[in-house]
C-alpha cells in the first residue's frame, strides 16, 4: 500500500536511512566486536545488549526501506485550494474562544505540532477535510469534547 509523502518528507526518510546504514550500523557492529573480545559470551551482558541493539537497528532499517520503497510524492501543483485537503494550510477561527489558529494537513509521518503540521488522520483534520472557506466544521474529539471551527482561509 502506498504512503503519500511530500518531497521533503521522502528526503528526510532517505537521509535517516543513510545515517542508520552508514553510521549506526558500523557503530553497533563495533560494539559487538568489542564485547566479543572480552571473552565468555554466555555471561557477557555487554554482548547481549549490543546484539539486541543490532536487532532493533536492523528492524528500524527494514521498516524505513519499506516506507521509502512504498512512498508516493504528492504533486502539490494538482492540489485544489478551494477546499481543505492534504498539504493545504487552513486558517481557522475557534468558535468557542474566537481565537484564530493555523494548521497544515500533512501525511502521518510528517506531523509536527510545534510547526503547526497535523496528520490528516487526526480528528480535527478529518473534520476539516473537504470544507470550504466560510464553512463550519463540527468536530467530536475522542474524549467526547466538541469543537467548532470556521474556515477563514485555505492556501498551499
Amino acid at each position: 500500500m502506498a504512503t503519500y509523502v511530500t518531497k521533503e518528507g521522502l528526503d528526510k526518510m532517505k537521509a535517516e536511512l543513510e545515517h542508520l546504514e552508514s553510521i549506526e550500523r558500523p557503530r553497533v557492529t563495533q560494539q559487538i566486536a568489542d564485547a566479543r573480545d572480552k571473552g565468555d559470551l554466555s555471561e557477557n551482558a555487554e554482548y547481549d545488549a549490543a546484539k539486541e541493539a543490532q536487532g532493533m537497528l536492523e528492524m528500524k532499517i527494514s521498516k524505513l526501506k519499506d516506507a521509502v520503497a512504498n512512498s508516493k510524492i504528492i504533486n502539490e501543483s494538482l492540489l485544489d485550494t478551494s477546499k481543505v485537503s492534504i498539504l493545504t494550510t487552513v486558517r481557522l477561527k475557534n468558535n468557542a474562544t474566537k481565537q484564530e489558529q493555523k494548521f497544515t494537513l500533512v501525511p502521518d509521518n510528517e506531523s509536527d505540532l510545534k510547526t503547526g503540521k497535523i496528520s490528516v488522520n487526526t480528528p480535527i483534520a478529518k473534520g476539516l477535510l473537504g470544507k470550504k472557506i466560510g464553512q463550519t466544521a463540527e468536530i467530536v474529539l475522542p474524549n467526547g469534547n466538541k469543537l467548532s471551527f470556521e474556515v477563514l482561509g485555505i492556501s498551499l
